[in-house]
């Protein structure tokens, strides 16, 4: 009998796109006549809608403790100060006519295959999306469980071609400024955020393209974001515009906005407490009444058993 042992994180296939959703997607794209082939040949104003999906749920990212946050409040409950400071504002004020479609990302620095690409095309290029489901922790407090779309860091990376000398990894979004709905200059544009390279490369980092089976929102960082799921959520570069491979140690915008309350490395730890928020619990979005359940949060955010050997000999109390 061959007895397979799941990994911490896999998720059950009830945790993800109901199968009945993922049939009836796709039974409205045959209709439609976008097959593989038609969607290579569609206007990006149809592609912007169902290039990569629908998508196909990974078999080995299934864990049967976790319940997905509501497609409603992973959509309106947001950080994304480009467009406003408050949760609410995003959903709002990245609507009001912006456009991330065409849009295209450059991949660059020390890399043998440098190149600028449409971000469908790039989508198609790693294969199409698959979905996962992580738990997302914000550096506020307060947690999610979200079931997203794309596809694994790595295989990017692959296609790069890092040079030796390439230690990390940078992630910049766009310039908000003049854009429909920009709410101000509430940080340096553009927004940047970085990875070590071995924290790229490994399996659970993503970059999205979609939530619960359907293209993400521009209010959730449309058509690429960054997902790390063991680091809090501002490490998440959204919208993102270029991808740079670099030497050094980067500084992200946080960082360089307050090094004291965001360090580079910003994994999840219940032990190192920001100065205005315990990070020892979490507020649960979306569950037991409008403020939430809280419960205990775990180290790297769960993801200890897989992640914990990046950091090895690191002093989790200053490389925080």
């Amino acid at each position: 009998m061959h007895l397979r042992f799941p990994k911490a994180w896999e998720l059950p296939e009830s945790a993800a796109t109901p199968e009945s959703a993922y049939r009836n997607r796709r039974a409205i794209l045959k209709t439609l006549g976008f097959g593989a082939a038609a969607l290579a040949l569609a206007p990006r104003g149809v592609r912007a809608t169902t290039a990569g999906f629908p998508t196909r749920v990974n078999p080995d990212y299934r864990d049967p403790a976790l319940t997905p946050t509501s497609y409603e409040h992973i959509t309106s409950y947001i950080n994304f100060y480009e467009f406003g400071t408050d949760k609410a504002s995003p959903k709002i004020n990245a609507n009001k006519g912006w456009k991330t479609e065409p849009w295209t990302v450059e991949i660059a620095g020390l890399i043998n295959n440098p190149l600028k690409i449409d971000a469908n095309d790039l989508v198609a290029k790693m294969g199409g999306a698959e979905q996962r489901v992580y738990r997302l922790r914000c550096v506020e407090a307060w947690s999610m469980v979200v079931p997203w779309d794309g596809f694994p860091l790595a295989k990017l990376i692959k296609l790069a071609d890092p040079k030796p000398e390439a230690k990390f990894v940078t992630f910049s979004t766009f310039n908000p400024v003049g854009a429909p709905g920009y709410a101000g200059p509430a940080l340096d544009w553009p927004y940047l955020e970085g990875l070590r390279l071995d924290e790229a490369m490994h399996d659970l980092s993503f970059i999205a393209t979609g939530i619960y089976g359907k293209p993400i929102p521009n209010q959730n960082g449309a058509p690429l974001r960054l997902v790390v799921p063991w680091k809090y959520g501002f490490k998440y570069g959204k919208s993102i515009v270029k991808i740079d491979f670099v030497a050094k140690q980067p500084v992200n915008t946080w960082q360089a906005m307050q090094a004291r309350e965001y360090g580079f490395y910003a994994n999840v730890n219940p032990n190192v407490d920001h100065p205005r928020w315990t990070q020892a619990s979490e507020r649960v979005i979306g569950a037991g009444g409008p403020f939430g359940t809280r419960q205990k949060t775990l180290m790297f955010n769960g993801y200890e058993a897989q992640v914990a050997a990046l950091y090895k000999g690191m002093d989790l109390r200053k490389n925080y």
